[in-house]
């Protein structure tokens, strides 16, 4: 799956506002194969939230999910994610469908829940809580499982999720690698640490520690 994801076309990172910071093939075929242990992709109705170039999304449409909803904010990175969708059309049988909306408190809800949301929000480091409306819209829609990848550095991830009435359970923390991007960008390579939440109902953990405890 990393390599497949990897022949994708990438995503064009050209907003500084909205944070644009693509996920690499490895980590998210790493991490759509960790969230296929525990939630079962196959079947399933997924959305990816804050799609950027659909990785995420797509990762899962690859291990045989049923529908793939892409919501993204950025006609650019849309662009890119139809492309993507086209290359993809021919190998996979599950249907897509891309969204092109900036999240916000006022975004109608699914029709139909989604079995799992996935999202890599922004983080909110150039500008402060960019990614809350995206985590309360995720929390909000009544999705069985949310996971979100985030800087390990976040708090408010998991004390925003319970007051949604989820618990949350870290599957996997790693270095998230930061291409020199943007202008304010002063270093050739660079990383940060990351955590990837498995936020759920009450009762269905599936991690041996729980890390909301």
């Amino acid at each position: 799956m990393a390599i497949e994801l990897s022949k994708l076309r990438p995503h064009p990172c050209t907003s500084v506002e909205l944070e644009q910071y693509a996920t690499e093939g490895d980590l998210a075929a790493y991490w759509i194969l960790g969230i296929d242990q525990v939630d079962q992709v196959e079947g399933k109705r997924i959305l990816d939230i804050g799609a950027g170039n659909g990785i995420l999304g797509f990762g899962c449409l690859l291990i045989g999910a049923q529908h793939i909803t892409l919501l993204e904010a950025d006609s650019q990175a849309v662009e890119t994610i139809e492309a993507n969708a086209e290359r993809l059309s021919t190998r996979c049988e599950g249907t897509v469908e891309i969204i092109q909306e900036h999240v916000t408190s006022q975004t109608e809800k699914p029709v139909l829940i989604p079995d799992i949301v996935v999202m890599n929000p922004p983080w909110g480091v150039q500008t402060a809580k960019a990614d809350r409306p995206l985590l309360e819209y995720a929390f909000s829609i009544g999705a069985p499982v949310v996971h979100v990848l985030h800087s390990a550095r976040s708090k408010h991830v998991q004390a925003l999720g319970r007051d949604y009435g989820y618990e949350s359970e870290a599957m996997l923390e790693t270095e998230f690698r930061l291409p020199p991007t943007y202008l304010h960008h002063t270093k050739k390579k660079a990383s940060t640490t990351v955590r990837c939440w498995r936020f759920h109902r009450p009762g269905d953990a599936k991690l041996l520690e729980d890390e909301d405890a």
